[in-house]
Order: structure tokens, then C-alpha cells, then sequence
């Protein structure tokens, strides 16, 4: 039995991850031990998307949390969208009861997997989506903030609840962030003593 008066709610979850393969339930099994009660487990392509709706439903069973998804394509897949991408995620969020939010969607400016300007196609996409359906965002940021900024911006009032994750910024990002009215995501950066000093 869990020990925390509140229960938790992991708003990131990478379970589609190749790491998970393994021991998915094992994970399952040990947060709900810890008093995680709901999971939202991110989708960061079209096919991660798929299988994390398919993950809602394989573990939808008692004394689990409770799975939910997000439906986006990360800036690492942006390379990946297409003419169709937004019709597909649009049918996916729409099919779906488990999604409750799009992304995981944004701009990596830091690795530059995939090209900027495809990086912000997509975001652009992915936030049209989320503002026809009304459904809440993740999104990620990383050495982007000068463009993310503007481009969120132009959309925040016909925008639900924004979720910046995993924010690695400063407190100039953060002040533009807050003043959109986002939420902020800080993760296990900031008990990383080579990178997560400034958090």
C-alpha cells in the first residue's frame, strides 16, 4: 500500500520505448505500488502513437493505473511528416478515447535531428490539431525558445491547457513560458549534477 496522500499522476510516460519491451507490466506493477494511479503515455510518431493507444488498452485492468495516451509526432520524427500525417493523428485522437492530449510535439534545436523547417511543419501542424480538437498539448523544447515562443503564441488563445516538457531552459524561457500561460515540466534534470545545475 502506498504511503503518499496524493495520488500520482505521470503526465510522460516513454512506454512504447524498445527499453520497456521486457518489463512493461513489471513498471505498471511497481508505480501503481507507489502510488502512481494514472499514466499518460506519450506518442512521438504515428506508428509510437499506435502503440500507445494499444498499451491504454492491453493494461487496462485492476489494480493498474489508469493508461491514457498522447498523439503527436516529436521533433526527432519530424522528417517523418507527411501531406497525410495530420489527417491520420486528427483520426487517431479522434477514434481514441484514451488520448487526451497532442504531442509529444515542439522543436529540438539541440540535436537537429530532423530539419528546422521541417521540425516546425509539424509543430505547426500538431497545434492546429490540438486547437480544432481542443485537446490540451505536450510539447518539448530545447534550445529553441526564440522560435518555439513566437510560433506557440500565435495560437495560445485558441489553445487549451500547454504543458512545456521536459523544460531544460532558463529563467528567461521560463518567464515566456509562464506569461503563455503554460505549465512547466522539470524532470529528473534537475538532479543531474552535470547538466541540471541551472534548474
Amino acid at each position: 500500500m502506498s504511503s503518499f496522500e496524493n495520488d500520482l499522476f505521470d503526465i510522460g510516460a516513454n512506454l512504447t520505448h524498445s527499453s520497456f519491451a521486457s518489463d512493461c507490466e513489471q513498471v505498471l506493477i511497481d508505480a501503481a505500488s507507489v502510488g502512481v494511479k494514472q499514466i499518460m503515455v506519450t506518442g512521438t510518431s504515428v506508428e509510437e502513437s499506435t502503440r500507445a493507444i494499444a498499451l491504454c488498452a492491453q493494461y487496462f485492468k485492476p489494480n493498474y493505473p489508469q493508461l491514457f495516451s498522447t498523439c503527436g509526432i516529436h521533433p526527432h520524427h519530424a522528417n517523418e511528416w507527411q501531406a497525410d500525417t495530420s489527417q491520420l493523428l486528427l483520426q487517431l485522437a479522434q477514434r481514441h478515447t484514451c488520448v487526451k492530449a497532442i504531442g509529444e510535439t515542439g522543436l529540438d534545436f539541440y540535436r537537429d535531428i530532423s530539419p528546422r523547417s521541417q521540425q516546425e511543419l509539424a509543430f505547426i501542424g500538431q497545434l492546429e490539431i490540438a486547437s480544432q480538437l481542443q485537446l490540451p498539448l505536450f510539447l518539448h523544447e530545447r534550445d529553441a525558445c526564440e522560435r518555439f515562443a513566437p510560433i506557440l503564441k500565435n495560437y495560445r488563445a485558441s489553445l487549451t491547457k500547454v504543458v512545456v516538457h521536459c523544460f531544460t531552459g532558463d529563467q528567461s524561457a521560463l518567464s515566456t513560458y509562464l506569461d503563455l500561460d503554460c505549465y512547466i515540466g522539470i524532470t529528473g534534470w534537475i538532479c543531474d549534477e552535470r547538466r541540471g545545475q541551472h534548474l
